[in-house]
């Protein structure tokens, strides 16, 4: 029992990522593809060093830039196969075993928040999509040391893996909150669309207006990548309101209604401002998903009502 109290996870984590890295460490959904990825990153490498594909260079060169990976060879297909779609969808799931299965009658009992659970969710799904990848390093250094690629360009696609799993990984833990397949692949379809959407109109302004992927365009792409992961997280969380606080409105429609116009809000401020403040809109949309759904609270000072108890009869 010493022993495999030393070799536990460290008190300084949180209870539900401790919860769901012991779960999630076992589930095939991670194991297989995690072995999966090694064997086929490999073939993939010696086929590009047989072939002698070498990336094209361009002077939009930064993260969140799909168009890197489609033309950077074999090895960032699978790669993105891999930890930017099979692993961060497997977040479908996740919030089905606390709504479903009743284990928010337990949540109940501690003093674990909603934004606790659905980080606490998100970490671990984004922590192992990022610890797969970064087991690819090796073959990274290969092909920069061995195929002469450019260190920039494997960094931004690099930055493109990690910022995309996180979005869509807490896209997918939204959906996930809802019960039906049907209405979780809506969902999912839905926020997909409104962060496409919405981190186009701001990094295409951007880029154009400095003319390449410089310090504008890369703070406006992390805070696409923190404004959209937010939202997805205020969507999962506003779903554990009525199992955690009783009694009281859902609110996951105006998330949803967030969904729906962020893209159009953020498109008018990028317009408006020529490309220079599209992260502008992000950061407003990343505010708003915080403060969305909160819950009202009486201020410390004033004092608990009286209890409504019958009196009794003389």
């Amino acid at each position: 029992m010493e022993n495999a109290w030393r070799n536990d996870l460290p008190d300084r984590f949180d209870p539900m990522t401790t919860k769901e890295l012991r779960q999630s460490l076992r589930r095939g959904s991670f194991i297989y593809p995690f072995l999966g990825i090694q064997i086929l990153a490999i073939l993939a490498m010696v086929g590009e060093f047989q072939t002698g594909h070498a990336s094209e260079s361009s002077e939009y060169t930064g993260m969140l830039n799909p168009e890197l990976l489609a033309t950077s060879g074999l090895f960032w297909m699978i790669v993105s196969a891999i930890c930017l779609v099979i692993m961060p969808l497997s977040g479908v799931i996740l919030m089905g075993q606390e709504l479903e299965e009743g284990n928010h009658e337990l949540l109940l009992l501690t003093k674990l928040d909603r934004w606790k659970i659905v980080i606490g969710k998100f970490l671990t799904l984004w922590g192992l999509c990022a610890l797969t990848f970064i087991s690819l390093m090796p073959y990274v250094l290969v092909r920069y040391m061995v195929g002469g690629i450019e260190w920039w360009h494997e960094a931004a696609c690099a930055g493109t893996i990690l910022g995309g799993s996180a979005m869509i990984g807490a896209g997918a833990i939204g959906a996930s909150a809802f019960k039906r397949i049907g209405v979780r692949i809506a969902v999912l379809a839905l926020y997909l669309v409104s962060m496409v959407a919405g981190c186009a109109a701001p990094l295409l302004g951007a880029g154009m207006q400095s003319g390449r992927c410089g310090f504008l365009y890369h703070f406006t792409a992390l805070c696409a990548v923190v404004a959209f992961t937010l939202a997805g997280l205020a969507l999962a969380r506003s779903r554990l309101r009525l199992s955690i606080l009783a009694y009281e409105v859902n609110p996951s429609g105006m998330i949803i209604g967030l969904l729906v116009f962020a893209p159009f809000v953020i498109g008018l401020v990028s317009a408006v401002t020529l490309g220079w403040g599209g992260a502008a809109g992000l950061i407003g949309l990343a505010v708003v998903s915080l403060r969305m759904d909160i819950t009202p609270r009486a201020p410390k000072w004033m004092p608990p009502p009286p209890p409504n108890v019958p009196q009794a009869e003389a």
